[in-house]
């Protein structure tokens, strides 16, 4: 786990953890946070603060009235360790480096000749060192990656990415090779949702839901605390929920799914179909709806709806305390907003409709930095 922390026990786990979440923070409170005596808590904090990845802040609070000298919180030192933090797309690297305590210090994206595998391990390869410039590599041991599809997080085996058209790939270890880094691959969804649990809109929510839009329609869950994987790793795939038996094929094999419908690309197939362009894009079809197009605008009302419909299954099935919705498409939102909001009403059942939708844009970066906090928790764990 910790460099010159011997013999870890789970209250130095939980204690840093806290601290690592929701500090800076007391002994005090984090003594009633995790249940533990004071005295439990100093002695798991004190080998954390040795080694120099807690540190104690000037007193600034009292523990209570007629309480003695005010607590002095205890904080994480964000610069003990740095994390590499890269999301894989099918035509560029997305890099950063982070903190401790998930702050981006640099950041840096390289073109992509091709999703060839080992062109993909070069690139990176090349990318981490160009990131790390500067850096102190003593403090640089982690590298998280962040891949679309179906990922084993457990061996970092990538099985499935439509994406980038990988198969069985075991990319953990291939970029371990290549960067000398220890490395942690996860779904690109669930990286992103383990950034949010930790440093984001889910610190101290015990249930909530991230679904994003873009590329493909992801969503990450979070039940009792925990995100949800599944017994096969591919808990809260959306956008392979059934929309229209009648729809448009998907690539997972079956038709009508969220995705096929509602991702970017199906997006662009269809208003290129509904416009007779060939050529359009996705920012043309956005222009294009924005100034009255019908036919466009009808595109992006039928995905809304696909999209929300997705939504409400996720709200029926789990229940979350909150829906975060997010993704490189929220840059067309304002098309798709009013028909997700209706038909998350329509289809979510009872108290279900009540469960709040935030919309939270997000650029690559955050992608890149939820790959790096999957590396912070492969750190905590380890």
């Amino acid at each position: 786990m910790f460099p010159a922390v011997e013999g870890v026990a789970p209250a130095v786990t939980a204690v840093f953890t806290a601290v690592l979440t929701e500090g800076p923070i007391s002994r005090v409170a984090l003594a009633r946070r995790l249940g533990l005596s004071s005295a439990a808590v100093t002695k798991a904090a004190r080998p954390l603060i040795e080694a120099g990845y807690l540190e104690e802040l000037a007193a600034t609070e009292r523990t209570g009235p007629g309480a003695g000298r005010p607590a002095s919180p205890l904080a994480v030192c964000a610069d003990r360790e740095f994390f590499v933090g890269v999301k894989i797309t099918g035509d560029e690297l997305i890099g950063v480096v982070c903190d401790l305590r998930a702050q981006v210090r640099t950041s840096a994206h390289r073109r992509l000749a091709g999703a060839g595998v080992d062109h993909v391990l070069t690139e990176l390869g090349e990318l981490v060192d160009d990131l790390l410039a500067g850096f102190d590599r003593g403090r640089a041991r982690f590298l998280g990656l962040a891949v679309s599809g179906d990922v084993d997080h457990s061996t970092g085996l990538v099985r499935y990415s439509p994406f980038l058209r990988w198969r069985d790939v075991p990319l953990a270890e291939h970029a371990e090779k290549v960067t000398g880094l220890r490395v942690t691959v996860e779904n690109d969804v669930k990286a992103l949702t383990t950034a949010e649990q930790w440093f984001g809109e889910g610190v101290g929510a015990d249930s909530f839901a991230l679904v994003t839009v873009g590329a493909g329609i992801g969503c990450g869950l979070v039940v009792n605390g925990r995100i949800v994987s599944g017994a096969h790793g591919v808990a809260g795939e959306i956008g392979h929920i059934g929309f229209d038996v009648d729809g448009p094929d998907c690539h997972c094999g079956s038709r009508g799914c969220v995705e096929a419908v509602a991702g970017a690309d199906a997006i662009v197939s269809r208003a290129r179909a509904v416009t007779g362009r060939p050529e359009l894009t996705f920012d043309d079809a956005v222009s294009l709806a924005r100034a009255g197009d019908a036919p466009v605008d009808a595109v992006f009302a039928r995905a809304g709806t696909a999209i929300g419909a997705g939504i409400a299954a996720v709200a029926n099935l789990v229940g979350p305390a909150r829906i975060v919705v997010s993704g490189e498409g929220l840059s067309a939102y304002d098309l798709f907003e009013p028909h997700i909001r209706a038909s998350f009403q329509r289809q979510a059942f009872g108290a279900a409709a009540a469960c709040p939708l935030s919309i939270r844009p997000l650029p690559f970066e955050e992608w890149a930095r939820g790959a790096a906090t999957v590396s912070i928790q492969a750190l905590v764990a380890s």
